[in-house]
């Protein structure tokens, strides 16, 4: 186990139980004490929880885990997913991109595909990137094959994802062939939803914008229902997710509409 799947595990815990004992900890995770009272030690200088004599408390921050501690966990499946999802896209598409672990998968599956780039001309687009996660739009910023169009907004540290008023603005005034989400649970009657409801409500713009919607989820979100609504099931068009998913809930999936993808 590494150290940021380590610190999400920890942070996970905190947020179940509301204080941690470092030698329960050590046997649940299988580490040593000592690395258990370093990663608390880091964490509480990160202001992500306060140290105590055998553990630590929970800190009065958001236990929505920021992004760099959720890199690591499911890694394997969210590639295969972000391979499966970019295949999806047309060479000239104009595609909405959330943000995520997921979605920068995506991304980077995205403009690695040979078919996308233009033989001889290096400075044709071969598609067109709107997204509000800052962290996408600084990776292919550089990729001269990629028009990247940024969302205004407020950024929100746990995700690089900017949202607010100033975010929607942008998303009324254009037209996405296809909206690439990643999303925190999807249910058959509550549809795709998000724990935060100012991620939802760009994630929204974006699916009532687009021609095509696809959920990108590895199968922990499925079957699941988070606070704000993204969007109804039958909004969504294709589910791309992993091979653990439960054949009931594919199945479930495809009855209502879904085109499901396993990967």
């Amino acid at each position: 186990m590494s150290r940021y799947e380590r610190w999400g595990s920890l942070l996970e815990l905190l947020a179940k139980h509301g204080r941690l004992e470092v030698e329960d900890v050590a046997a649940e995770l299988d580490v040593s004490p000592a690395t258990i009272r370093r990663d608390l030690d880091q964490l509480a200088q990160q202001q992500m929880l306060t140290r105590t004599r055998g553990g630590a408390v929970a800190h009065a921050v958001s236990y929505d885990l920021p992004l760099r501690y959720k890199t690591a966990r499911h890694a394997s499946e969210k590639q295969r997913i972000a391979q499966a999802a970019a295949a999806l896209v047309k060479p000239g598409e104009t595609v909405g991109l959330n943000g995520g672990t997921t979605m920068t998968e995506v991304a980077r599956a995205l403009v690695a595909r040979a078919d996308l780039h233009t033989e001889g001309d290096s400075t044709a687009q071969a598609f067109t990137i709107v997204t509000n996660a800052l962290n996408i739009a600084g990776e292919l910023a550089v990729r001269r094959h990629v028009k990247i169009v940024v969302t205004g907004g407020v950024a929100r540290p746990q995700s690089y994802e900017l949202i607010g008023p100033l975010a929607t603005g942008i998303l009324h005034e254009v037209a996405l062939d296809v909206a690439i989400l990643g999303v925190d649970a999807i249910d058959v009657e509550h549809g795709a939803s998000a724990h935060h409801e100012g991620e939802a409500s760009i994630n929204q713009l974006m699916a009532a914008g687009a021609g095509r919607v696809v959920v990108a989820a590895d199968s922990s979100k499925l079957g699941r229902r988070a606070f704000a609504r993204i969007c109804p099931l039958d909004r969504v068009d294709v589910l791309v997710t992993d091979t653990a998913a439960p054949e009931a809930a594919t199945s479930a999936f495809a009855e209502a509409g879904v085109r499901v993808i396993r990967v």
